[in-house]
């Protein structure tokens, strides 16, 4: 697939907190069978080489697909999304969304050098806490300085030992740690994206101004980081 090229998987078709992996009649879905089910959307923008991903988008991690679709519009990055419709709600695990069960996903991680994955998780002590996994520390640091300027009034870890072991996102096969320069996985609590009682009264059409900080923050990543 050429840079500037937009594809999208047939319209076939997220959730606040980490659910449990899909399970079909006792067997483990696979990534490949959530892509075929009715309401399930793929969606892939290549341009530069560096990559936003939102895998676990739609009605599952509510506002991730947003996100990392704004931001890489806005700093010509590509975009790789998974959305989920609200009837369905199935989690696939990071290291289970391989590149052999979707075209459009090898085609995204072949064409890019780094990604910014981003996820939504909800727990307890964490609720205004923006975690920073993933294999490319310095991209983190990178990151996690911008993100402090745009939205002071979180917790921006990104020290891995920090992170909680299950929200670390270092599995080799999870796709934040596939591409050349592997990337940053990105977990959000719901406030950043708007999903918490203090927007209860926010009727848009843009995002949250906290999610439109985020948003910001990661355009500027992106389009200042050296590589």
């Amino acid at each position: 697939m050429a840079p500037g090229s937009h594809l999208r998987g047939r319209h076939r078709g997220c959730r606040s907190a980490r659910a449990p992996a899909a399970r079909s009649g006792g067997l483990t879905v696979q990534f490949s069978e959530l892509l075929s089910m009715e309401g399930v959307r793929e969606e892939c923008d290549l341009r530069g080489p560096f990559g936003f991903m939102a895998f676990h988008g739609g009605e599952l991690e509510q506002v991730t697909d947003v996100i990392a679709r704004a931001a890489a519009e806005r700093a010509g990055a590509s975009y790789y999304g998974v959305l989920q419709p609200d009837n369905l709600e199935w989690h696939i695990p990071s290291h289970r969304v391989t590149s052999d069960q979707s075209p459009l996903l090898e085609g995204f991680l072949s064409h890019v050098q780094v990604v910014v994955t981003v996820h939504g998780y909800g727990r307890a002590g964490f609720f205004t806490s923006l975690l920073l996994g993933g294999g490319n520390r310095r991209l983190a640091a990178h990151l996690g300085g911008i993100i402090r300027r745009h939205l002071p009034a979180y917790d921006v870890i990104d020290d891995i030992d920090r992170i909680p072991k299950d929200l670390r996102g270092l599995h080799q096969d999870n796709p934040v740690n596939v591409p050349p320069h592997s990337g940053v996985q990105l977990e959000l609590p719901p406030r950043v994206r708007g999903s918490s009682p203090m927007f209860w009264d926010w009727e848009g059409p843009e995002p949250s101004p906290h999610t439109q900080r985020l948003i910001d923050a990661l355009v500027e990543c992106a389009v200042t980081w050296p590589g």
